[in-house]
């Protein structure tokens, strides 16, 4: 999956996250707190830690709950990231006066409800390039013009598919029962780690001795030291050894290939990601919702206007397939794994019902300016949406 909206631009080059400053995130909120209500909704700012060691640190500071917290959307621990979470019970200016390593709270104010997943407009990102080819500003503009008048690929990209980049192929195999499959991906590929017990540990699972790789594996990887010890009580017994991965492990596994599969079908319609066919299902950028596509020369100004997209597919027992030539496309892409939709139906609590996403979402304000031997970019993105997809086309 190496293809480019923007093929006929060269890269610029350069390196990103070389410092926190060089990856900024800041949430555009869907509403702003009210000032009154049980909850305070405070705007923090993080350096190096994740929303979810956020949480955990301001509970303890505070002594509530962490999962009495909301949040709007899950924030990288690389760079600095502003996001804003909910409080319950709590007057504001304890919050203010709250003094965290890597956590800095620059507003407190009450609000009537605990903040919700996804109750985010999206996300503005300040990120510098360093050290970027010579006519690197020139190239830069030219992708940002495509993109601002075609769109973004709305790509996951490798970053869903974990450090090792086997997320997905994890939740492939495991979706289709091939649980040795699972197990092996699990266990990752020696080239993959830079650890050299850790190399050594994967290299002895592959040549069949459990014991050796569960005595050799890290510490760290407690879920691939779970499998292995049920392994070596029971040889053989791969599913049952699998039941060692905590369920929302799991699910991230399962969603990674949802996403894998997004991304593949993507690359397959990129050359016209912008046009709606006939048996499409359209996405409504305006409120998520998709229709029928049954004349797609009528609905093609809609499309100019970045009103409506085509969409793709997060597979799932219940998702809504489009008929005619994009059906045909996903139905292939589907039994080429050797799944159906029935696949999908899984048992305790693992059932993924499915879900349309857009093939492409709106550039919003890009900036742009050279800086020295560096770029420094300015866009904002909707929720779901991830800033590498803009940047793998500026870089290549």
């Amino acid at each position: 999956m190496n293809s480019y909206l923007t093929a006929h631009i060269p890269g610029t080059g350069g390196t990103i996250k070389e410092t926190p400053e060089d990856f900024q995130v800041t949430e555009i909120p869907l509403y702003h707190p009210c000032g009154t209500g049980e909850h305070t909704y405070a705007e923090i700012e993080k350096r190096g830690v994740t929303t979810l060691d956020a949480l955990r640190r301001i509970a303890r500071a505070l002594e509530v709950s962490d999962r009495d917290m909301g949040y709007a959307g899950m924030k990288d621990a690389r760079g600095i990231t502003r996001q804003t979470v909910s409080i319950p019970r709590v007057d504001p200016q304890r919050v203010l006066d709250l003094e965290l390593p890597g956590i800095r709270v620059l507003a407190a104010v009450r609000h009537t409800n605990k903040l919700k997943l996804g109750h985010l407009a999206g996300n503005r990102f300040l990120i510098r390039l360093r050290n970027v080819e010579p006519l690197a500003l020139e190239r830069a503009g030219a992708v940002l013009r495509v993109l601002t008048e075609r769109g973004v690929p709305n790509r996951f990209g490798e970053q869903r598919y974990g450090a090792q980049g086997n997320s997905h192929l994890i939740g492939g195999s495991w979706l289709r029962g091939d649980y040795r499959g699972a197990v092996d991906a699990l266990m990752g590929e020696p080239e993959l780690v830079r650890d050299e017990r850790w190399q050594t540990a994967i290299a002895a699972y592959r040549r069949g001795e459990l014991e050796e790789s569960l005595r050799l594996f890290p510490g760290h990887c407690r879920t691939e030291r779970d499998v292995l010890q049920r392994l070596v009580k029971n040889p053989g017994a791969w599913g049952k050894a699998l039941n060692a991965v905590h369920p929302r492990l799991k699910k991230l596994y399962l969603s990674a290939y949802q996403s894998f599969l997004f991304d593949r079908l993507l690359e397959t319609r990129l050359a016209g990601f912008d046009r709606v066919m006939a048996g499409d299902l359209a996405f409504k950028h305006d409120n998520g919702a998709c229709f029928l596509v049954t004349d797609p020369v009528v609905e093609a100004p809609r499309a100019e206007r970045f009103e409506i997209s085509p969409s793709g597919p997060l597979f799932g027992c219940k998702m809504t397939s489009p008929e005619g030539e994009p059906g045909a496309m996903e139905a292939s892409l589907l039994a080429g794994e050797g799944l159906t939709p029935a696949s999908f139906d899984l048992p305790g609590g693992m059932r993924l019902e499915g879900e349309r996403r857009s093939l492409r979402v709106p550039l919003r304000e890009p900036l742009l300016k050279g800086d020295g031997a560096d770029l420094v970019l300015e866009f904002s993105l909707p929720k779901g949406s991830y800033a590498t997809a803009v940047l793998r086309e500026i870089i290549k």
